[in-house]
Formats: C-alpha cells, sequence, structure tokens
C-alpha cells in the first residue's frame, strides 16, 4: 500500500510537469480508465493557465523540455517510447523524436572522485592529462585525456557514470512498473500492447548501461564480428581494458570527422553517397549477420576517421536478435523488395505474430497495400521507416503481439535511415538493402544453409538419443507418482478455495484503490500548485 502511494505521488509530480508543458496525456480519441479520465479533469486547469507561459515554446518540443526537466530516467523513456506509436499515438511519438539526451555535466571533482573510486589510487596514477568533460547525457558523460605507457602518449576517452544514477533509476523504474501493471490489470485492450514487457525491455537496456564493462564487452565482440566478417568500412574503437570498470570505461579517442558535418566530408573529398551506403548495410549486417547491433546509431554517435571509414562510438545500447527475428527481418525486407507478399506475409505466421486465425492471403493483402505504392516512386520519396510505421499500424487489425526483441530494431532501423539520407538523400534504401537481405537468405535457406541445419540437426538428434536412458527413467517416476495420485485422490476443500477466492478479490482491491490514489494525489497536489489549498 504504501509503495502504491509513493509512486502515485511520482507520478503525480511527473504529470504535474507535463500539464505545466501543456502536454497531452492520452492521444485524441483514445479511452481511459476513470481514475486517468479524473486526473486528466485536474490537470486541464494547469494546462491552460501555463498556455501564456510556454506559448513562445514549439508545440513539438514541449514534450521533450518536460522530460528534460523530469530527469534522467525519464529522457530513457521517452526516447524509448519515441518508437511506440501504437501505444502513445503518432503525434506524441512524432514529438518524442525530438527529445536529445543531454543534461549539463556533473563537476571536474566528483569526475576525479568516481574515477579514484573505480581504479584505485590517484586519478594521476591513470592519467597523464584529464581535460573537463566535453559531452554529458543522461547516465554518463566523457573526458579526453591522454595516458602514457611505455614512454609513448596516447589520446583515450574516458566515460564516467554520473553520480548515484543507479538509485535514480531503481526509483523510477519502480514507478514505471506500478504503471504497466494497472494498465494490463484494468485495460484489457492494452494488454495486446505487453506494457509490463516493454518496462523490462527498458530495464535491461539501463542496466546493461549502467554497468560500463558490458559496454567495453559489447565493443570487444562487435570489433570481432568485423574483422571476423573483414568489413573494411565500419569499425569501432579499441578499449582500454587496464583502466575500464564498471563505472568508469576508457577507449581509443576517435579524432574523426563528425558524420552530420557534410562541409567537412565534401572538403576532406569523402564520398558522401558511399558513407551513406556503408551506415545502412553496415547495421543490417550486423542485424541480420551477427543478430547483434549498435541499437543507438545517431548522427552523433559516428564519425569518419581519415582512412575514411565510420567509426562508431557509445556502445551502451545494444540489440540482440535470434534465429527467427533475422529471418523475419530478411524476408520482410526480401518479399517487400520482390513483391513476394504472399511470402512476407507466412514468415509473420511462421514466427507468430500474426495468430492462425486470420487468413494468410488476407495478411498478404494487408502488406501488399503497404509495399506497392513504393514501387514506381523515386528513391527520395521511399522511406523504410515510414514503411515500418505503416506495418506495425497494422498489428491490432491483425491481432499481432508487440515483440519486445523487434522495439530497438525498429527503432535503430528509422534512426540509420535518417543518418544514411543526411549523407545522401537520394539513396535509395531498397537498393542498399536488397543483397544484404537476399545474402542472409542464400546463406540460410538456400542449399548451403538447409546442408548446415541438417547437420546441426543430426547434432541435436545425437545428444537426444544419448539422453534417453536417463528420460525413461524420469518418464517411469513420474507415471508412478500419477499413479499414487490417482489412488489416493487429488482435491481442494472448501474452505481453501474459499481462501483463494478471497486473496483474489483483495489483489483487485487493493489494485483499484492504488489508482484512485494516484489519481486523487494529483488533484490534491495540482490544487496546491494553483493556490487553492491556501
Amino acid at each position: 500500500m504504501a509503495g502504491a502511494l509513493i509512486n502515485s505521488l511520482r507520478l503525480a509530480r511527473a504529470g504535474l510537469v507535463l500539464a505545466q508543458h501543456g502536454v497531452r496525456f492520452v492521444p485524441k480519441g483514445a479511452s481511459a480508465p476513470p481514475e486517468v479520465k479524473l486526473a486528466l479533469a485536474f490537470t486541464t486547469p494547469i494546462r491552460i493557465l501555463a498556455a501564456p507561459f510556454h506559448a513562445r515554446e514549439p508545440k513539438e518540443t514541449r514534450v521533450a523540455t518536460a522530460l528534460t526537466r523530469l530527469g534522467p530516467s525519464y529522457i530513457k523513456l521517452g526516447q524509448f517510447l519515441a518508437t511506440r506509436a501504437d501505444l502513445i499515438g503518432l503525434e506524441l511519438a512524432q514529438d518524442l523524436s525530438h527529445l536529445q539526451d543531454k543534461l549539463p555535466p556533473f563537476s571536474q571533482e566528483q569526475a576525479r572522485e568516481a574515477v579514484e573510486h573505480a581504479l584505485g589510487g590517484k586519478l594521476e596514477d591513470h592519467f597523464v592529462e584529464f581535460d573537463p568533460a566535453v559531452a554529458a547525457a543522461s547516465i554518463a558523460q566523457v573526458h579526453k585525456a591522454i595516458v602514457e605507457e611505455d614512454g609513448r602518449r596516447r589520446h583515450v576517452a574516458v566515460k564516467i557514470l554520473r553520480p548515484g544514477i543507479e538509485r535514480r533509476f531503481r526509483r523510477d523504474l519502480d514507478s514505471y512498473y506500478f504503471v504497466a501493471r494497472q494498465i494490463e490489470r484494468f485495460h484489457p485492450p492494452s494488454r495486446r500492447l505487453k506494457p509490463v514487457a516493454v518496462v523490462d525491455t527498458l530495464k535491461r537496456i539501463t542496466e546493461i548501461e549502467m554497468d560500463l564493462r558490458l559496454e567495453a564487452a559489447a565493443i570487444s565482440e562487435m570489433a570481432e564480428n568485423i574483422e571476423r566478417d573483414d568489413d573494411r568500412d565500419f569499425r569501432v574503437p579499441n578499449v582500454d581494458w587496464k583502466r575500464t570498470s564498471r563505472r568508469v570505461l576508457t577507449a581509443e579517442w576517435i579524432d574523426g570527422i563528425p558524420i552530420a558535418d557534410n562541409a567537412r566530408l565534401d572538403d576532406a573529398s569523402f564520398d558522401r553517397k558511399a558513407l551513406g551506403l556503408t551506415v545502412m548495410r553496415s547495421f543490417l549486417k550486423h542485424a541480420m549477420r551477427n543478430g547483434f547491433f549498435h541499437a543507438d546509431m545517431h548522427q552523433g554517435n559516428l564519425f569518419v576517421d581519415g582512412a575514411g571509414k565510420v567509426v562508431a562510438v557509445d556502445f551502451g545500447i545494444m540489440g540482440r536478435l535470434g534465429t527467427k527475428e533475422r529471418r523475419f527481418l530478411a524476408e520482410i525486407l526480401y518479399g517487400l523488395i520482390t513483391r513476394d507478399y504472399r511470402r512476407a506475409a507466412k514468415v509473420h505466421f511462421w514466427a507468430g505474430y500474426v495468430p492462425p486465425h486470420h487468413p494468410v492471403e488476407v495478411f498478404a493483402q494487408a502488406l501488399r497495400a503497404i509495399g506497392e505504392p513504393i514501387h514506381g516512386r523515386t528513391a527520395e520519396e521511399i522511406s523504410m521507416g515510414d514503411l515500418l510505421g505503416q506495418l506495425f499500424a497494422y498489428t491490432e487489425v491483425f491481432d499481432m503481439q508487440t515483440r519486445p526483441e523487434l522495439i530497438l530494431l525498429q527503432k535503430t532501423m528509422v534512426v540509420v535511415e535518417g543518418v544514411a539520407r543526411g549523407l545522401d538523400p537520394s539513396l535509395n534504401m531498397w537498393s542498399a538493402a536488397e543483397p544484404v537481405a537476399r545474402e542472409w537468405i542464400e546463406d540460410n535457406l538456400g542449399p548451403i544453409g538447409r546442408l548446415r541445419q541438417a547437420g546441426e540437426g543430426a547434432t541435436t538428434i545425437g545428444k537426444v538419443l544419448a539422453d534417453v536412458p536417463s528420460l525413461l527413467t524420469q518418464m517411469q517416476q513420474t507415471a508412478v507418482a500419477l499413479s499414487e495420485m490417482a489412488r489416493s485422490g487429488f482435491r481442494l476443500d472448501k474452505e481453501t478455495v474459499r481462501e483463494l477466492a478471497r486473496e483474489e478479490a483483495r489483489r483487485k482491491r487493493w489494485g483499484r484503490v492504488a489508482l484512485w490514489i494516484g489519481a486523487l494525489s494529483l488533484a490534491v497536489l495540482a490544487a496546491a500548485s494553483l493556490g487553492w489549498l491556501g
């Protein structure tokens, strides 16, 4: 009960901040539970009274400003929800796309303390020079420094977590879970969108981001993938493991041209069309070939080095895809490119994304409605991001369950497309994607792929046969237990049934009370902010 009250008060504060910036809580036309409607009734006066103060602020940036004011975890939540137009509405999702992960840096003294606590000794024991922060985001900030080894000096980037960031995220995530559970409990239509699973995904992402050893490991893994596959146009920084810990990450300093600086790229005679193609195909290769991709490939995290290679930094957010998800991505791209809509539809059913009670032909018809308009249009008019948006718009029509493992893929696809188009506005996304998708399908679904799968299947069968004796023993034990249960009987007495019913009733009653507490807390705070309480 205390947890419900605390979370309600935290959410009430967030609601007030959003209301003060004129942010709409529920998309137009969307239904809301009675408790939410009550909260909206009390926040409406705040939006009206605050209107003159935020009138000068562009409407599309108000939500970004509000979330930045609320702090680091709300910034991350906003970035995450920007990919979920099906959950928050298209208008709010577009507004969230303006959210920038930038905050004022913490002090140089706090940075020194963090390094010394994480690495031991004095800061000077590890770095010859240590400059003020050059970039600060919601979770960490980066400093440029110099290390000296064997008489040679080299520049490094030192990433340091914000003081107390783990505690802050734990607190706010608790509030997000509270909201998600209430939504799933009392608003059945939203269960399809899996709000709790969405928060689970956000939690996993932030937990990884807040252990910089895992980020260092991600850099190392991607470097191995790039070297093994002989990718010559894309690279990652080298990790300095000696100066890396859970809260501090040291890596090679990338002294390159920001990929968004077209003027400098042109002055250096780099081929921007080729760079755009590299960005797009590198992402698709990593996602489909390795199932491991950089999931935060915005312009601020990409540089072009002196050799003309695209270099990615900031590996705090990474995406992983299993074989099923990789096939889904490859088949969707290839099916839409080649206009084989039935094939693209069938993979949705194969992957379990569309329930079997829907006819394949009808879903193929929906994909045709999405795919046909892109053919015959110029490259500048084709957007993979828009296409994905249209595809996810059909989720409700065909009872498609939200797939948390595809959320990062969708988000990154849109961002990468924007980066590539910034380099080459005429880049044809389908021409860029087709050879990567075709190669994956040939390697995995063609004759060679079938032979490899057959070999893997034979190995699996061998393991199963080796386990047969133990499986038979377990089956015998289970049969004996079931036989004993059949003789002795298995039943619930009336008192047990009544107690189970009472417990279920208590659970539902307290959940409903928690929602009303949240709404009333918001009402009280709203009244206080307007001076209605004296």
